[in-house]
């Protein structure tokens, strides 16, 4: 469940749009970490790196053995629903306002796209082989709101708003047993059905969150969502992934998502929340 995301911002934009406020009230933009992984992707799967936010702290402590809460970012994340004539996939994002525009250079705050912030829990291991520490999260899922329920009956945990990601983020300040009331669904979604073009991971193109028509199905028409999609895609000029990413600034974090083939996000939270807040991501061979 939720194995497939875009996130077709360039790195710098990104950077932009996750601008938050310190405790000084100052406002600040995320450091990159192994921002070189990064590639703007409007269809990105399990396997492949995804932008991640994490408390610097990790960092700073050496306190990876604890905590482990992440926010996992992406334009928004497709799902299928299946039915009689195989399946139909759907974009999912927060809802985008009239004005969404691309933000100019220099613009203190970001005006572009919305971002989808869930919830994650992450690990780092060494590779049994040796090599390079990796990085691993996993998306956690909750009971699909009342409005997608017929695309899926789960969703992932999304956080909405700065509050939630900061209490989500700050694990020291913020014990597990307040951190977990944030996981559960949310209404504030939106939706549009897109093209099966989108069904194939090689496929990496606009057209994969482009909104189509399903006939005369009322419930699927095209929303003022769906239409500033087609704006922010039409105006967008960093979203390309085939754009080259020079002097790229050095940002949060980097990750793999890789899923566990056997357990459930639902699994993995209650191994979490079964060990005293350390949550515990199941370890992949490279």
């Amino acid at each position: 469940m939720c194995g497939r995301t875009a996130c077709s911002l360039g790195a710098d934009n990104l950077r932009r749009a996750c601008a938050y406020r310190d405790r000084r009230g100052r406002r600040r933009q995320p450091e990159w970490i192994q921002a070189e992984r990064y590639r703007p992707s409007y269809n990105k799967g399990p396997q492949s790196s995804g932008p991640v936010l994490l408390s610097r702290r990790h960092l700073q402590q050496g306190a990876l053995l604890k905590g482990k809460r992440c926010v996992v970012l992406a334009d928004g994340f497709y799902e299928w629903q299946q039915h009689s004539g195989g399946k139909q996939p759907y974009f999912i994002y927060f809802p985008q306002t009239k004005d969404t525009a691309e933000g100019k250079e220099g613009d203190e705050e970001w005006r572009g796209w919305r971002l989808l912030t869930m919830a994650g829990i992450f690990d780092c291991w060494e590779p049994p082989a040796g090599g390079e520490m990796l990085y691993t999260y996993t998306i956690i899922t909750v009971d699909a709101s009342k409005d997608v329920s017929f695309i899926h009956h789960r969703m992932p945990a999304i956080l909405d708003g700065d509050e939630a990601i900061r209490k989500w983020l700050d694990f020291a300040e913020v014990p597990t047993q307040e951190a977990v009331k944030l996981i559960q669904p949310t209404e504030n979604i939106v939706f549009h059905p897109v093209s099966t073009f989108v069904n194939s991971v090689r496929n990496n193109a606009p057209e994969c969150l482009a909104p189509i028509e399903l006939g005369a199905k009322k419930e699927v028409k095209a929303t003022p969502g769906s239409k500033v999609m087609l704006g922010w895609l039409k105006n967008s000029k960093e979203g390309s992934p085939q754009k080259k990413e020079n002097d790229l600034p050095r940002w949060t974090s980097q990750f793999i998502h890789s899923p566990s083939p056997k357990k459930t996000s639902a699994d993995i939270l209650q191994q979490w929340l079964g060990k005293e807040g350390e949550p515990a991501a199941k370890k992949h061979k490279a």
